[in-house]
């Protein structure tokens, strides 16, 4: 969903410019205004989900990082809708909301997965259908939405693209193409709109949502968008100074310097070779931590030339 277009704001729109846009719309499409008017019943539902996002601070950060596509990976109904509440709203504009009113909204969290729109009842009355004239037409019920497990690898953080999955359905396999967004982080969700359960009552199929897990890498530690890497040296590299090699995780050679004296667990940057922020957003560091050596056992000679050190004060 283009946010900005339904609401017919500009992206540069303020707080209030926003809800002034909002209300406008609400007052336009609201559904008692427009009673058994399904089209104007849609509208109203696209208006209020862009006003849920774009209203809030953070939300509507994370939409113009990453676009409406990558939002809406990120952002499930439930997440757009928490913390949301449209009857208390539309009391500001003058509506009547929940009790109060002839339309109640219910968001998010219902069992079963629906939708927050899937309450609309004249008069606050029975979910599940819209009654007028006398009759209740039920409405089709969504069908469940359902959680998977992903794993994926830093690379995949690093790099984005797609990953097939193997889904059981009906007592077979389903193969399923997922697009995995650059910078992603571990706990996050992806959605997948209508791969979910199917309905029981012809309504449309849940959403399945792809829970994400960053494996464990060999060599890096994330850290945001930055990666951490250890580097050995021996003491008297650690005094005299010395250089070590880097390999990157996309496979590119550094020669990093490493400074007379550096002390234990000192950390050296490369900068602009870490994770990326987003699908467009600017690549991290990488911390190479410095660990001084310390032998567990000497040589004789090294013993001998360690205490001439000692004699000097090192």
């Amino acid at each position: 969903m283009e946010y900005y277009k339904i609401l017919g704001v500009d992206k540069t729109a303020s707080a209030a410019e926003i809800k002034k846009a909002y209300r406008k719309l609400a007052v336009k499409y609201h559904p008692d205004k427009n009673p058994d008017n399904k089209e104007a019943e849609a509208k109203f539902k696209e208006i209020s989900e862009a006003y849920a996002v774009l209203s809030d601070e953070k939300k509507r950060q994370e939409y113009d990082t990453y676009g409406s596509a990558g939002f809406q990976q990120r952002y499930s109904q439930e997440d757009i809708f928490r913390n949301f509440d449209l009857n208390d709203i539309l009391n500001q504009f003058g509506f009547g909301g929940a009790g109060g009113g002839r339309t109640t909204f219910r968001f998010g969290g219902q069992s079963g997965g629906g939708s927050p729109f899937d309450f609309f009842s004249q008069g606050g009355g029975a979910q599940g259908g819209g009654c007028g004239g006398g009759s209740c037409r039920p409405q089709p019920v969504k069908g469940q939405d359902q959680t998977y497990e992903m794993s994926i690898t830093l690379e995949d953080v690093l790099h984005g693209g797609e990953k097939n999955i193997s889904l059981r359905r009906d007592g077979g396999t389903q193969n399923i193409a997922v697009k995995i967004p650059k910078g992603i982080e571990s706990g996050k969700r992806l959605r997948l709109s209508g791969k979910g359960a199917p309905s029981p009552s012809g309504g449309p199929p849940g959403d399945l949502y792809l829970k994400v897990t960053v494996q464990p890498h060999g060599m890096f530690t994330r850290d945001g968008d930055n990666l951490v890497t250890e580097k050995k040296v021996s003491f008297s590299q650690a005094c005299l100074g010395t250089s070590v090699e880097i390999t990157s995780l996309d496979g590119r050679k550094f020669k990093l310097k490493v400074p007379a004296g550096v002390q234990q667990e000192a950390k050296l940057r490369i900068k602009g070779h870490g994770l990326p922020s987003g699908p467009i957003g600017n690549r991290g560091d990488i911390y190479v931590k410095v660990l001084v050596e310390v032998p567990k056992q000497l040589t004789q000679e090294q013993e001998k030339a360690l205490q001439k050190l000692a004699a000097l004060g090192l």
